[in-house]
């Protein structure tokens, strides 16, 4: 099993990083239009960042917090979550989702949600994840709202 870590990200140091593996992934492999992966919010979200053992990015995660994009103070969304392909399947996304979750809940939050691409359902569901509501179009993507209310310490 290769070995990597995850740990917050700092968007003044990694914003190029963070972009190019938002490219690979997003744009290049997915074909989401451009205009549609960057958001002014960015720099005020909490990143997560995967790295290999040589300190390569090659995995990330955003948690919005409460009281950003129109949500309650109490909420977040997870999202953004994207791992090169030849770390799929390796427990990077796991660890990046449990890192946003642990975040989230350091915050205060009561609940968080995510656009899960419905290929990625059952990945969500194992982490306690409901559906909410129809599945819709994203980018060109079929998605479904999911939320986990989060349990405080």
């Amino acid at each position: 099993m290769p070995i990597f870590t995850v740990e917050p990200a700092s968007w003044p140091r990694d914003e190029g990083d963070i972009a190019r593996l938002r490219c690979t992934v997003f744009i290049r492999e997915q074909g989401v239009p451009d205009a549609l992966e960057w958001e002014r919010r960015d720099p005020d979200c909490d990143w997560f960042a995967a790295r290999d053992g040589a300190g390569g990015l090659v995995g990330i995660a955003r948690l919005v917090p409460g009281g950003m994009a129109g949500l309650p103070a109490s909420e977040g969304i997870i999202g953004r979550m994207a791992v090169l392909p030849a770390w799929r399947r390796r427990g990077v996304g796991s660890a990046l989702l449990l890192a946003g979750l642990a975040k989230a809940r350091a915050r205060g939050l009561d609940r968080v949600m995510l656009h899960a691409q419905t290929q990625a359902l059952a990945f969500y569901a194992r982490h306690g994840f409901l559906p909410l509501g129809p599945v819709f179009d994203e980018a060109g993507i079929p998605h479904q709202m999911m939320v986990l209310n989060l349990e405080q310490p």
